[in-house]
Formats: C-alpha cells, structure tokens, sequence
C-alpha cells in the first residue's frame, strides 16, 4: 500500500523540503500573468493569457479552495495539514492574501498595459454615458431586441426570495426606492446579465479600422429604471460569486453512474459560496446583502483577521469575456503565426492502410507540430475496415463535435465490437461526455464508466484486426486527450505500436476495466493504481544506487505538476548520492531545489509559452542504458493512487533516441520562456547571455516540423 503524503508528511515534511502545493499553483498562474504582461508577445495573444489567469483562477477556487474551505470550516472534515505543515486555514489566508495581489497586478496589466495598446489598435471600450446619439440608437435597438426579452429583474423581500446566483455568473445587485404604485418603499433587487449574449456589444461609428464597443452589463445598467419602473435607482453595484463545484461522488452508492453524474451537474449551480468579486466602488449595503445571504467571510477592517472571500475589482468582473475579442475576425497581424502541422515521420508517405505503416516500425507522434489527423484516422479506418473485428478506447476529454465518438459509433452500427470507457468524472468536461455515452449506447458501443472512487485518465486506442491466419492488435497510447481540437493548443506525444507485449497489456487493461479482471503479469506497461508509484520510486531509487556505485546516471523528468512526497523524497535521495536530475514542470512543483545538502543537483524549470506544456516524458539513466517512458500521469497523489494512469516505454531506438537528442536538449536550452527555480521556490524568467543566441523551445519545434519561423525571429512569433 503506497504511504499517504499526510503519512509522508508527519515522517519528514516541513516548508524546508516542500512548497505548499496551492501557493505554487498561484505561482504558476502568475507564470501565465507574466505571459500577459510580456510585450514580445503579440497583443491578442497577451490578451488571451489574461482570460487563462482569469479561467484558471476561477477552477483553482471551485476545487482546490474549496476543499480547503471544507476542511477548515466543516464540521467531519479531517483537519489534515499539508506536507509543508501548514493547516487548512492557514493555508486559506495564504491564498486570499497572494490572490488579492495577482489579481490586483492582473487588472493593473489591463489598465496600465494592455489597454493602452488595445486603444492604440482600434479597440475602444465606451461607456453607454459618452456614445453618440447614432451609438446610442445601436445600443438601443440591441437591448430592445435581444436583452430585454431575456432579462428578469428579480426584487429580494419577503415575498421574493433571494435567488441562488448562479456559478460565476454576472448579476446587477440595484438599491431602489418607490416613486409610484406598487412594492416597499425601499427594495434591493438583481438582475442576471444574460450568459447567452455577448459581454462585447459593438456599437459601430468609429473611423475605419477601429472597434468601438460597450460592455453588456453597462447596457443593463443603463436601463435599470425602465426594468423597474415605479422605482428609481439609487445605486447599483455588479458582483459575481464562484461556488463550489466539485463533484463529490466517493462516498455515494448508485447503481446508475451516468444518472448520478447528470445529476450532481444540476447541482453545481447550486454549490457553496466561496468567492464573491465585486467592484471596487461597490455600494456597501448592496455587498453586505450578498455577503450576508451566501455566508461569505468577509471580517471587518482592523479586526487582524486575515482571511476574506471578498475580491474587490478595479475594472470589468470576469475577464474571460475577453476571449470574445480575441476571437474577432480581422486581426490576424496582432496572433501568433498560423501554421499547418506536418505528418508524423514514418507517415509522410504512405499507403492507404496506416496498420500497414504501423506493423512495419512504432511512429512517434509529437503534438501540435505533428498532425492529430493519424489518431483521429486510426479510428475511423478501423471503424470502416472489414478485417477489423474490435474497438477499445479510453475517452477523457472529448471535443464538442468529436470524430473518434462519431467513428465508434459507425463502428457499432457495421457489427463491429466497439467498447468505450468514458471517464465521466473527467473535471468540467462532464456534459460533453454524459452526452457522447448517451448516443453511443443508443448506437451499440459497449459504454462502460470505469469505477465510481478511480478516474480513468490514461489513453489508450486498440484495435484488433484479422490478418492473415490469426489476429493482430495495434495500439495507440497518449500523454494527451483524444480530442482534435487541444491538439493544436497542447504539446502531448503518443505512439502507434504493434508490439505484442504492449498489445497483450492494453487488452488486459481493457479488461481491468471493464470486469474487473485482475492478476495480469504487466510486461511493458506500468499501471496505477496498482504499480506507478511503487514502480517510479524504484526507477529513481535505481539511478542513485548507481551513482553511489561510480556509475553513469541521470533523471529527466517533464510533467504538469510535482507534488507526490514519496517521489519527491526519492529524488532528494538521488540527488543526495550525486545523480544529475532536470525536472520541467509547467504547474506545481513542491520540490525544493538546489538546496545545499537536500537537491544541490536538481534542476527545476517551468516553460509558459504559446502552446500549453502537457507531455509526460521521464528518463532514468545515461547513454544507451538511458530508458525512456511517456506517460499520462503526473508525480502527484491523485495520479499514483486515486486514478488510473498508464506509463508506457518507447522502445525503439530511433524513437528513444529522438526524444533523448533531439526533444529533451530543445527544452533544456529554451532561454526565452524557461523560467528556473531559485531558493525561496519562486521561478525566475531565462534570459540569453551577452552574445548567446535567444532559444524558444516551442518555436524551434514550430520551425522543424511546420516551417513556420520563430526561433530565427528572436522567437516572438510576429
């Protein structure tokens, strides 16, 4: 049984040999900020890393920090601290207090930076107050004939309940008093700005080659006294809560998974308040309403507490909305370079049968700079192959219009065996896939969930095809989703194998999945829950016997996120008998590096750059007794023990060797958007030496693969 990082954390943990997991995922967003505030970056592109904060920050509350909430504030919850030592409320305040500053920074990006440049390109944000009279007639027309047959003003008395806001969704808290007819003499009322219009309302009349536009919620407000006539405003203040939404499933029993999932997604609305934003000006009665009503902490000034759940924001609430603008037509000049990704090598040039091309050598795939097209075409070949007799394939993340979903069930309906484990816990990807298990069921695929207390998040396709005299298995096995469309936003490698050995574990994986069928001898594939970190520990402990020994040695490790103690302990064992270790780690890295007498060979670096760092590549060794696998899985707790992941060799020597020498070197030279550890845990951005040539890792896959220049541009993409 593997040790519990709270086990790990009791024996030898403590801030001089762990950051704390949360305070190092808000240092990887600030990560993502610097990318906003980077003005080598094109400017839409900076925009669209200023919504990722926003986004990203808006999941980190309805997970991480609610959980945290629960554990401080519930009465059963256990009051474990983190391996660091902090308690769950000391972690609270950490987090409110390091949030307040990045979104502060955030919004001074936008004003001070980002807006300026914006104007300078034609966008103009307006206020309803200033637009023209023709302006204003557009505006008009629009709230006449989209906005107000949708919105609903809401009065709050007691005949009028307070309605549960929706999870960020974007209100209008109103303070009125009476004039004429009906209702109290004083009121509070909201009013939702609709989801389903555009936050960007252009108003059009700017010179040519501009953009003028105003914001919905600023329409709304302008007509607050026609939505509640008999009344007029006093104030209005717009705010937006985040609630809890993570689907607590471990301790429910069902006998319908798909059914408890659809309806635990109706209740997500509904969750626990755990951040409320409002604007800086905000009317006070109106925030103390809110607060009051959703049960907020929110302590008083000079009472020495530190922990609030009340945002204060200097600018427009939930800057997400800005990706309508960076999804404008016509602006191609302020984006990054289009490109086309090529053919993997080994698929250039080929026959029609790609199981052909397959049998013949494993093909390296390397995402986005190669093609997603051979996965999706693996499946829909086989799906219209006569000589395939079965489909088994892992779905995770799926896209909207998904041609893998679609081919199985082409698949299903030609007499095919066609089975599809759909991780239906898959975080905030949950419709998409209660959708796509619906209409396969309805087409014949043998839909299964997986297990209620594991997600199933390793990748996996196999097919298996009549040849011959017999039957032959392919496999296809991932870091990423199958999904076509984060293929071109997301770095990910995966393989196509014949190899019989992977075969026989794939199809005994299925297996485990779908009966329950265990005691299978692993051969090449290495499993969690049963295997990965017990089997990762040993790779590492493996390198520091050999450099105890005198011999060559090494660790290479690129992940999302570091976090497991009993692997980061590993690596303090290996670094303390001398064995050289890179980590590149996008997220979380609770890993203290180069601390004298703990990590002095460890080097930790973080890449943030156009495409999203998603590939799972660990090496154990040096030279040719060098072992290379992929994985879906990170170094974390959740990963070992509570899903199940896959790690998987790459066991061909042209393969390997690519990844050795040609993939790991590109990242370990980037000195334009690396970003190294330094002591106190925070990541430093690289910059070239005097008379070094700048290396931006991703543009110098973009150049070798697409033939779209960057790295020789100084890697600005422009």
């Amino acid at each position: 049984m593997a040790t519990t990082a709270t086990a790990a954390a009791e024996r030898t943990g403590g801030p001089d040999r762990f950051i704390n997991r949360e305070l190092g995922w808000l240092d990887f967003n600030l990560r993502v900020l610097e990318e906003a505030e980077n003005a080598e970056n094109p400017l839409l592109e900076r925009l669209k890393f200023l919504a990722i904060f926003s986004s990203n920050l808006d999941e980190f509350f309805m997970v991480r920090v609610s959980g945290l909430r629960e554990q401080a504030f519930g009465e059963s919850a256990p009051q474990d601290h983190a391996p660091d030592g902090l308690s769950a409320l000391e972690q609270l305040k950490a987090i409110a207090a390091r949030t307040q500053e990045l979104v502060a920074r955030q919004y001074r990006c936008l004003r001070e930076s980002l807006g300026p440049a914006l104007e300078a390109e034609g966008f103009r944000l307006l206020r309803y107050a200033t637009l023209s009279d023709e302006q204003r007639a557009r505006v008009d027309r629009f709230f006449q004939e989209r906005a107000l047959p949708i919105l609903t003003p809401m009065a709050v008395d007691p005949a009028h309940p307070s309605p549960r806001y929706h999870n960020r969704g974007l209100y209008l808290g109103v303070m009125l008093h009476r004039t004429q007819g009906l209702g109290p003499k004083q009121m509070f009322a909201v009013v939702q700005v609709p989801q389903v219009l555009p936050r960007i309302v252009a108003v059009g009349g700017g010179e040519p080659g501009t953009m003028p536009f105003v914001l919905l919620e600023d329409v709304v407000s302008a007509r607050l006294p026609e939505l509640f006539g008999g009344f007029d405003v006093d104030s209005w203040s717009a705010f937006r809560v985040t609630r809890d939404s993570d689907l607590e499933l471990l301790e429910q029993e069902s006998d319908d998974m798909l059914k408890l999932i659809e309806d635990r997604l109706k209740a997500r609305q509904r969750g626990q308040a755990v951040r409320i934003e409002v604007a800086a000006k905000a009317d006070e009665a109106i925030m103390q309403q809110i607060i009051e009503e959703e049960g907020l902490h929110a302590p008083a000034e000079g009472t020495g507490d530190g922990y609030s759940e009340v945002y204060r924001i200097d600018g427009p609430l939930d800057l997400t909305a800005i990706w309508e603008l960076y999804k404008l037509p016509g602006y191609e000049r302020l984006h990054d370079k289009p490109f086309t990704p090529r053919p993997p090598r080994g698929l250039e040039r080929r026959g029609p049968d790609i199981f052909a091309a397959i049998a013949q050598r494993d093909i390296l795939l390397h995402h986005p700079y190669e093609s997603f097209d051979p996965v999706v075409e693996f499946v829909t070949t086989a799906a219209a192959d006569p000589r395939v007799l079965a489909i088994k394939q892992t779905l995770y993340r799926t896209s909207g219009d998904s041609p893998i979903s679609r081919a199985l069930i082409a698949a299903a309906e030609s007499g095919k065996h066609v089975t599809a484990l759909v991780e239906l816990k898959a975080r905030f990807d949950e419709a998409n896939n209660v959708s796509w298990a619906r209409q396969m069921e309805r087409a014949g695929v043998h839909v299964v969930f997986g297990f209620l207390d594991l997600k199933t998040h390793c990748k996996v396709s196999l097919v298996v095809r009549q040849e011959g005299g017999g039957l032959r298995r392919y496999v296809h096995l991932g870091t990423g989703n199958y999904n076509p469309t984060t293929a071109l936003l997301y770095t990910d490698l995966g393989l196509f194998t014949a190899d019989e050995a992977i075969a026989e574990d794939a199809s005994a994986l299925f297996n485990l999945l779908t009966g329950y069928s265990q005691g299978h001898a692993w051969q090449r594939l290495i499993v969690a829950p049963e295997h990965l970190q017990r089997r990762t520990v040993e790779l590492i402990d493996e390198q520091a016997a050999r450099a105890r020994a005198g011999q060559p040695a090494r660790i290479f490790a690129k992940l999302n996120s570091l976090v497991d103690p009993e692997a980061i302990e590993a690596l303090y064992r290996a670094s303390q008998a001398g064995v050289p270790i890179d980590i590149v780690a996008r997220g979380i890295c609770a890993l203290r590096a180069g601390v004298p007498g703990l990590s002095e060979t460890i080097r930790v670096r973080s890449i943030i750059d156009r495409f999203l760092e998603h590939s799972r590549i660990y090496v154990f060794g040096e030279g040719d007794e060098a072992r290379v696998f992929l994985s879906s899985a990170d170094w974390m707790p959740r990963n070992f023990v509570r899903r199940v992941e896959v790690m998987f060799p790459v066991l061909a020597p042209d393969l390997s060797g690519r990844i050795l020498h040609e993939i790991i070197p590109t990242y370990l030279a980037d000195n334009m958007r690396a970003r190294e550890q330094r002591a106190d845990g925070s990541f430093q951005l690289l910059h070239p030496a005097p008379g070094e040539p700048g290396r931006r890792c991703q543009y110098e896959f973009l150049e070798q693969r697409t033939g779209v220049p960057g790295a020789a541009d100084g890697g600005t993409g422009r």
